[in-house]
């Protein structure tokens, strides 16, 4: 796995149009790790990519009717195999954090790389997702080192607001094995 100009080589490239400049592309510093399921608690539907690509057919689900006009996206998504796909250049900011706060440090979205990982709050990640997420963290921290140990969770810079990655997400192991900690 290699990072080039922002993009990493092994994932499949689904350009999303939510997007920005960084404020200061040198400032990358975060990873914040997300779930999401398209609707919610279903895997495998394929309709995370329309979601972020603003093509989400709301006819499809009751739930799609309430969220397809909203803009999101992330850099990363993991699917339950293990399959990578990247929306946004790591080098732009992706919208992802939403109100967020990490340090002292207000609108996340602008310092980190966010990566959802399909999957709920009331499932086990597979060892797939978690063995791309580590392969995929140790290219984010070789490739922007003021990431380093700033891995974070969704649940941790928006609380109260968000729950994820969940309490399913097996912190002690993931963060073992890409040598970090948990930052708050």
């Amino acid at each position: 796995m290699k990072l080039r100009d922002g993009r990493i080589d092994v994932a499949e490239w689904v350009p999303s149009p939510n997007f920005g400049p960084r404020p200061e592309q040198a400032d990358i510093s975060l990873l914040v790790i997300h779930n999401i399921s398209l609707p919610p608690g279903q895997f495998g539907g394929g309709y995370v990519q329309p979601f972020f690509q603003n093509r989400l057919d709301a006819s499809l689900h009751p739930y799609f009717a309430e969220i397809h006009s909203l803009q999101v996206s992330s850099h990363l998504l993991i699917e339950r195999d293990g399959k990578l796909t990247q929306f946004v250049n790591l080098l732009e900011r992706a919208w992802h954090a939403g109100v967020s706060s990490f340090q002292g440090r207000d609108n996340c979205n602008d310092f980190s790389i966010g990566i959802e990982l399909e999957g709920d709050d009331y499932s086990p990640f597979t060892s797939q997702q978690y063995q791309r997420l580590i392969e995929v963290t140790r290219c984010l921290q070789q490739g922007f080192p003021l990431i380093k140990n700033n891995i974070t969770g969704h649940q941790h810079i928006a609380p109260g607001r968000k729950t994820d990655p969940g309490p399913f997400f097996d912190w002690p192991s993931y963060l073992a094995a890409v040598g970090g900690e948990l930052s708050q």
